[in-house]
């Protein structure tokens, strides 16, 4: 059985208060019940590691270099995120893709300085507008996950999101259907490629995920949880995102 997964990705938000109010935030201590993952900005890191040390929340970085150091001016490096005591990193994020020009061989040499720092790599893939229009949205995601992630991925140090470019902030969602039909495609990709390992490696869903839609969405099969943005600033709107993940 794969463990559910509540990730946030706080993007260029956040502050001390932010912080305090990740205390907050319950979950029961089964195996059953939801991880939570939390990914404040860089500067944010240490000081959310410190306020969670004793909770059940993990933190995580929003992206890394892939050199360990270097002359690359306001980058940060797997290795310095790893020694703030965070144990994930989100690669490929489509606002890296896009705006910071980052192409497939990219992303998986970051997920690869991920694995070598230690850290679990939250690998980002989904299509734009257009290629959801073009109906060639399985070719292109499918592309997107072969050639981002390396041969030696395992459910130990890779989770997947699957995040539609044209869903994220938007409060447009694909229907139930398009959802489990990409998901399923992924999940046989994985095996494919990855044999019973593809079996454990956890698939996540992100895209306008908040309260209101997020029961029926972990629903679909082959969805082990959220990548979730905006919704996950405030405990307020995170915490029933949680709850209905544990309830699923």
């Amino acid at each position: 059985m794969r463990r559910k997964i509540a990730a946030g990705n706080w993007k260029m938000n956040g502050d001390n208060n932010l912080l305090d109010d990740l205390t907050t935030l319950t979950v029961g201590q089964n195996i059953s019940d939801p991880e939570v993952i939390v990914c404040p900005p860089h500067t944010l890191l240490n000081k959310a590691v410190e306020k969670t040390v004793n909770s059940f929340i993990k933190i995580g970085g929003q992206d890394c270099h892939v050199e360990k150091d270097g002359a690359y001016t306001g980058d940060i490096s797997a290795s310095m995120i790893a020694e703030t005591g965070a144990k994930y990193v989100i690669v490929g994020h489509s606002e890296r893709r896009d705006g910071h020009n980052e192409d497939n061989q990219r992303v998986r040499a970051k997920v690869q300085a991920a694995w070598s720092a230690g850290l679990i790599a939250i690998l980002c893939i989904g299509e734009s507008a257009a290629e959801r229009s073009s109906k060639d949205t399985l070719t292109i995601i499918g592309t997107q996950l072969h050639a981002s992630l390396p041969d030696d991925a395992t459910a130990v140090n890779t989770i997947v999101a699957y995040e539609p470019i044209w869903a994220i902030g938007t409060g447009k969602t694909p229907t139930l259907n398009q959802i489990k039909e990409t998901h399923d495609m992924l999940r046989d990709e994985l095996i494919n490629r990855f044999g019973t390992e593809g079996m454990k490696i956890r698939l996540l869903y992100g895209g306008s995920v908040k309260a209101t839609n997020a029961t029926e969405i972990f629903q679909v099969e082959n969805v082990d949880g959220a990548l979730v943005g905006g919704a996950s600033l405030k405990a307020t709107d995170f915490q029933p995102i949680i709850d209905a993940l544990a309830e699923t």
